[in-house]
C-alpha cells in the first residue's frame, strides 16, 4: 500500500525524479516562487502524473511545481536576491508577506464583503455570498495533499493568520444555518476537507444530520483529493470509514455533491482515480468536477473535450469551466475572454449532450458568477454577451447584457458597459473596482489613458 510523503521546499530534492531532471535554476526558482506561493506535492504526483521525460511541457508539473514566471520579474528578483544573500528566516517571511499584500490575496470581496456575522459575531470561518449557499472553512481542513500552483486560496497555506478563512465552532453553523433558511446548500471547502481524518469530518457531518435543519438540503464536498490522493478513497485506514459517512449522510435525506477539481485528462488515466471514483458513487454521492481553463495547463478545446468526455465514462458529471481568479500568480496563468470562449465552445461542440452540463467560461468576480455567453455584433457594435449564473442579489441571474468588446481583457473589471450606457445594470447595488490613475487631479481608468494615447498617436 503505497504511504502519503508530503514533497515541499525542505525535501523535494531528495526525490529523484525531481533531483535528476530538473537544472539548477529550476531547483532555485522552486526554492524562490515558493517562498511566496505555497509548495507542496506528494509522491502520488511525482510517481503517476508527471511525464518527467517532458516535464517542463507536462500540465500536471506546472500545476504543482512553481516556475519562475509565475512571479512578477520585480518581485522573483526580490526574494531571489534575499535567498542569495543569506537572508534569516524572519527577513524571507517579511519579503514574502509584502510581496503577498500586492498579490490581491481575497479577490471578490471575500474578507470585506462574505463573512456573515451572527449575535455580534463574525463567523471568520464562514463565507455567505450567495442566497442558497454557504461556504464552510473548518479549521483542521485548510491545507491540501498537493497545492495547485494557479490556486486562489492560496493565502490559506502561507501561514499569514489574518488572511486565513478557518473555523471550529460547529454549534455556530447550525445556528446561522437555521437563522437563515434561505440556505439550502453548504459547501466544505478550505484548503480540502479530505484532508481530514474521518472521524474529524464526522464530528461536523453527524452534528449537521442530528440537527435536522429543514431548510439544508445538499452537503458538497470541495476537493482535489481524486486528483492528488485517490487513495484517501480506497486503500487509506479510514477509507472504508469516510465511504460509510457519505453513505450515512445520503440516507439521512442529506444529498452529497463531490465537488472534484481536475484540471487536465491525465488525471483521469490511474486505475487508483477510477476505483476511488466507483467507490464514492457507490454509496449515492454525485460528483460533480470543475476547474479553471489556464495558459501552459489546459487552454485548448482537445483538453477539454477529452476530460469531460472521460468524466461522463466514469460517471461524473462536468460542472464548470472557470477563468482564473484575480489573484496570486494571474497573469502566468490567465486567458483572455475571447479566447475562453473560444476554446469552451469548440469543446463544447466536440462532446454529445450527456456533457454538456458543465457551464462556462465563468468569472467568479465581486457580483457574482458572470458567464461569457460569446461574442458577437449588435447595432454595429462589437459586444462580449454576458450574463450571471449566480449573483449576490438573486433577481441579477439569467439577464444578459453587454460589454464593449475588449480583445485583451481577462477580467471583468476590465469591462466597460455598451451601447454608451454610464455602467451595467448591477453596479447601481455593486459598482466595479476599476484600477484608476490620478490625471490633473481626476480618477482615470486605465483603459481611458490608453484610449487617449491611441487617439493622440
Amino acid at each position: 500500500m503505497e504511504k502519503y510523503q508530503a514533497i515541499t521546499l525542505k525535501n523535494f530534492r531528495d526525490f529523484p525524479q525531481v533531483d535528476y531532471h530538473l537544472t539548477k535554476q529550476e531547483k532555485f526558482a522552486v526554492d524562490v516562487v515558493g517562498s511566496v506561493l505555497p509548495f507542496r506535492a506528494n509522491n502520488y504526483v511525482v510517481n503517476h502524473l508527471i511525464d518527467w521525460d517532458n516535464y517542463q511541457n507536462d500540465p500536471i508539473y506546472t500545476l504543482t511545481f512553481p516556475q519562475e514566471d509565475m512571479l512578477r520579474p520585480a518581485h522573483f528578483q526580490e526574494m531571489a536576491d534575499a535567498i542569495l544573500a543569506g537572508a534569516k528566516k524572519g527577513e524571507i517571511k517579511l519579503i514574502a508577506n509584502k510581496i503577498r499584500r500586492q498579490l490581491n490575496p481575497h479577490p471578490a470581496g471575500q474578507m470585506e464583503q462574505n463573512l456573515p456575522i451572527l449575535d455580534e459575531v463574525k463567523l471568520t470561518g464562514v463565507q455567505h455570498k450567495y442566497r442558497e449557499t454557504m461556504l464552510f472553512f473548518p479549521s483542521q481542513g485548510q491545507t491540501c495533499h498537493a497545492y495547485c500552483t494557479f490556486c486562489f486560496r492560496w493565502p490559506q497555506f502561507v501561514g499569514m493568520n489574518e488572511l486565513k478563512f478557518a473555523m471550529r465552532d460547529t454549534e455556530l453553523i447550525i445556528k446561522y444555518l437555521r437563522a437563515n433558511p434561505t440556505i439550502t446548500d453548504i459547501l466544505f471547502t478550505g484548503g480540502d476537507p479530505m484532508i481530514m481524518k474521518t472521524k474529524v469530518l464526522a464530528t461536523y457531518l453527524d452534528a449537521l444530520i442530528e440537527a435536522k435543519i429543514p431548510n439544508l438540503r445538499t452537503i458538497r464536498m470541495g476537493s482535489k483529493a481524486l486528483s492528488y490522493w485517490p487513495q484517501r478513497f480506497v486503500t487509506d485506514e479510514d477509507a472504508a470509514d469516510l465511504l460509510r459517512l457519505f453513505e450515512k449522510a445520503r440516507k439521512s435525506g442529506i444529498h452529497i455533491a463531490f465537488m472534484a477539481h481536475f484540471n487536465h485528462p491525465n488525471e483521469l488515466k490511474t486505475p487508483m482515480v477510477e476505483k476511488a471514483i466507483a467507490k464514492i458513487l457507490d454509496t449515492g454521492t454525485v460528483i460533480r468536477t470543475q476547474s479553471p481553463i489556464m495558459k501552459h495547463i489546459n487552454d485548448d478545446p482537445d483538453t477539454w473535450a477529452t476530460m469531460w468526455q472521460r468524466q461522463v465514462e466514469l460517471g461524473c458529471v462536468p460542472y464548470y469551466l472557470f477563468l482564473a481568479r484575480d489573484t496570486g500568480a494571474q497573469h502566468y496563468f490567465s486567458v483572455k475572454l475571447e479566447r475562453a470562449w473560444q476554446i469552451f465552445r469548440e469543446a463544447y461542440q466536440q462532446v454529445s449532450g450527456i456533457a454538456r452540463t458543465v457551464r462556462g467560461p465563468s468569472m467568479s468576480a465581486g457580483p457574482g458568477k458572470v458567464q461569457i455567453l460569446g461574442v458577437s455584433e449588435i447595432m454595429g457594435e462589437k459586444v462580449f454577451v454576458l450574463q450571471f449564473i449566480q449573483g449576490r442579489n438573486p433577481d441579477w441571474v439569467a439577464r444578459p447584457f453587454f460589454a464593449k468588446y475588449d480583445a485583451n481583457a481577462i477580467w471583468l473589471d476590465e469591462l466597460y458597459p455598451a451601447f454608451g450606457e454610464a455602467k451595467f445594470f448591477f453596479e447601481t447595488e455593486y459598482p466595479l473596482k476599476r484600477k484608476q490613475l490620478k490625471v490633473f487631479g481626476k480618477n482615470v481608468s486605465l483603459k481611458e489613458v490608453v484610449s487617449s494615447l491611441t487617439i493622440l498617436n
